[in-house]
């Protein structure tokens, strides 16, 4: 268990100093403001990028397959050539006596670090690379990915599919409710005219009323008119112009009285046929979708047209309310789908 456990510990320590120095940036390196023109280190960064190049050569995955001793090889080659960056960082002119030779020094070692580094790591080097060109393990992954965007492709095409049931059926309910919506917007119409006439019909009840009770109110007081001494007629003359005055009037409240009675008859006999086509209008595609034979389609169409436009008997009026006779008979639209049917058979 412990020797598990110092496995582990000297794997992590090799990643955590493999990763440093491929991750060093060498920017900071050249120093120019700090030390001038002379003793900078501008002409480390080349160096630099080679050396950090060839370790991210090496995988880090790679380094679970190695043995402690190529562990503590390559974490030990890490740490020195990363220890000839700090010693750089760290560089003091005013701590050296010779500061340029010390420059020289670090400068020379960084260029000369490339070398030993890669004696060291390209057997680790090309093992990491075959690893990550494992063709096998590469295929694999592959098959998994595909199988993964087959199983993601068809869970999206399951997905579109439930949506495009959904939308025909919005589409569907989009359709019936702007039929229905036309059917009730010429039923309008019928409605309109019929709220009109019922307006029309119950102002001329009201004036037929009166003429009615006015009517009425003269014929009693016609009785006693002889009675009255500042008309009764003394002559026969005077008894004449009595009499026909009273047929004049009598006449006029009568003809008043029936004009009125046939406004209301005709507004009354209007309001209801309307109110009967505003129906047929209404009632029409629900009786329609009841049924899938086009003979009974047919019928219910005609019989629809006929409650619209043919005359209709209400008991308000009288004659000219007889209804007009279709083209065609309801016999003759019933047996249309037996004849095509026997004509079909024949061929």
């Amino acid at each position: 268990m412990a020797e598990v456990i110092e496995e582990k510990t000297l794997l992590k320590s090799a990643t955590v100093s493999l990763l440093r120095m491929q991750e060093f940036d060498v920017d900071h390196l050249p120093r120019v403001n700090e030390l001038g023109s002379s003793l900078n280190f501008q002409n480390s960064i080349e160096p630099s990028r080679r050396l950090i190049s060839l370790y991210r050569r090496l995988s880090t995955t790679a380094l679970e397959d190695f043995p402690d001793a190529i562990l503590t090889q390559i974490k030990a080659q890490c740490d020195a050539d990363y220890q000839k960056f700090d010693q750089i960082i760290a560089f003091d002119p005013s701590a050296q006596q010779t500061p340029s030779t010390v420059r020289d020094t670090y400068m020379t070692q960084l260029v000369n670090a490339y070398d030993p580094a890669f004696n060291k790591l390209s057997p680790h080097i090309s093992y990491s690379l075959h690893r990550s060109a494992d063709f096998q393990r590469l295929d694999s992954d592959a098959r998994s990915t595909f199988q993964q965007i087959k199983d993601e492709a068809s869970s999206i095409q399951k997905s579109l599919e439930a949506q495009k049931e959904s939308a025909e059926g919005i589409l569907s309910d989009i359709r019936e409710t702007a039929a229905e919506q036309g059917v009730t917007q010429q039923a309008i119409y019928f409605q309109t005219e019929s709220s009109v006439h019922e307006t029309d019909a119950a102002k001329w009840e009201v004036r037929t009323i009166w003429v009615a009770s006015t009517l009425a109110v003269f014929a009693i007081a016609s009785i006693f008119l002889h009675k009255w001494s500042w008309i009764a007629p003394v002559n026969t003359f005077e008894t004449v112009q009595l009499v026909s005055s009273k047929l004049l009037i009598f006449g006029v409240l009568a003809y008043l009285l029936i004009l009125s009675a046939k406004n209301y008859l005709n507004h009354k006999h209007n309001s209801i046929v309307n109110k009967h086509r505003q129906n047929a209008l209404m009632t029409y595609k629900a009786m329609v979708d009841a049924t899938d034979d086009p003979g009974s389609r047919e019928a219910i169409l005609i019989q629809a047209a006929g409650c619209i436009f043919n005359p209709q008997t209400t008991g308000y009026t009288i004659g000219g309310d007889t209804p007009a006779v279709s083209g065609k008979s309801m016999v003759e639209i019933l047996s249309k789908p037996i004849v095509q049917a026997a004509a079909s058979s024949n061929k």
